[in-house]
């Protein structure tokens, strides 16, 4: 029969208390790249867009990318639905890093929280 000593039961209770499964700092932020921001205009300084698109995803200097904004339409019985518009294009300017780039506006206005596609060719 084993006896708990003080030592074992704090021991014990650390280690449930640890957040295993939990993700990182750095992975959080990876997910968040993945599922939520990819595509999106995150920020536009002086008419400047920063994309969130990188290295990572294939972003190139010069590439064209298609501007969307999805505005929310009243639906049927009270739902919501979305409608795509094209509202401009950018071209990449500058890789930032794996997630990132900034972008020159080429035609429309674009604005934060709009979204970015790549031109099929």
């Amino acid at each position: 029969m084993r006896i708990l000593t003080t030592r074992t039961i704090a021991a014990a209770l650390i280690m449930l208390a640890l957040p295993v499964g939990l993700p990182t700092t750095a992975t959080a932020a990876g997910i968040g790249h993945t599922f939520i921001m990819r595509g999106s205009v995150v920020d536009v300084t002086d008419g400047k867009p920063t994309i969130c698109v990188g290295k990572a995803d294939g972003a190139k200097v010069g590439q064209i990318l298609d501007v969307i904004r999805m505005t929310t339409l009243p639906g049927a019985r009270g739902g919501s639905g979305f409608r795509r518009e094209n509202i401009g294009q950018i071209r990449i300017t500058a890789i930032v890093d794996d997630h990132f780039a900034t972008a020159a506006v080429v035609k429309g206005d674009v604005a934060k929280h709009d979204i970015v596609e790549l031109r099929k060719s």
